[in-house]
């Protein structure tokens, strides 16, 4: 028997999605990271990924300002980093240096990587879209780096490499169960 969902949280339906963790800078090249479960791709030609940030994120005015940002894509055993860093804002807490998390440059932007997590995509701000409660910052995908021993061609190897998946509230998981091609 169905009942009537949630209308005030309907966007848990559609949990769990992927974390991940976007670095910004601000004017003086100081990096913050935000935890965002909000993103998808959007176009192949251009590259084109989106990333749903409300204007009340300290990140939203930084990507606003130096029109970059940079996706990381985080491993499932820094999920607790990954909270931490949803949870707390850049306005009053260096999340960087609070998680001991390792920065390296970008290849094409100003905005650095972060070296725990597996890919990246290095994105210029395309367009920027107001929705609703939060903006769609699209960024143009200008560079792509990924640790070589975490994809198998280029396919994520999902039995070595676990990518956080964010269910709601504070609850993260992983990928346990994997099926073979079909």
């Amino acid at each position: 028997m169905k009942v009537n969902g949630n209308m005030q949280n309907f966007y848990y339906y559609s949990f769990p999605m992927q974390a991940v963790l976007v670095t910004c800078n601000d004017r003086s090249g100081k990096t913050n990271v935000i935890t965002i479960a909000w993103h998808t791709p959007i176009s192949k030609d251009p590259p084109l990924y989106g990333i749903s940030v409300a204007p009340k994120r300290y990140s939203y005015g930084l990507i606003q300002k130096t029109k970059e940002f940079v996706i990381n894509f985080a491993p499932y055993e820094i999920a607790d980093i990954v909270n931490f860093c949803g949870k707390n804002s850049g306005r009053n807490t260096d999340k960087i240096m609070k998680m001991n998390l390792t920065l390296a440059p970008a290849q094409k932007l100003k905005t650095p990587i972060i070296k725990e997590c597996f890919s990246h995509l290095e994105c210029k701000l395309h367009d920027e879209l107001k929705l609703g409660d939060h903006t769609l910052f699209v960024g143009e995908v200008v560079n792509v780096m990924a640790d070589k021993n975490a994809y198998k061609k280029d396919l994520l190897d999902v039995e070595k490499i676990k990518p956080t998946y964010y269910v709601g509230g504070n609850i993260f998981t992983s990928i346990s169960n994997i099926k073979g091609v079909f």
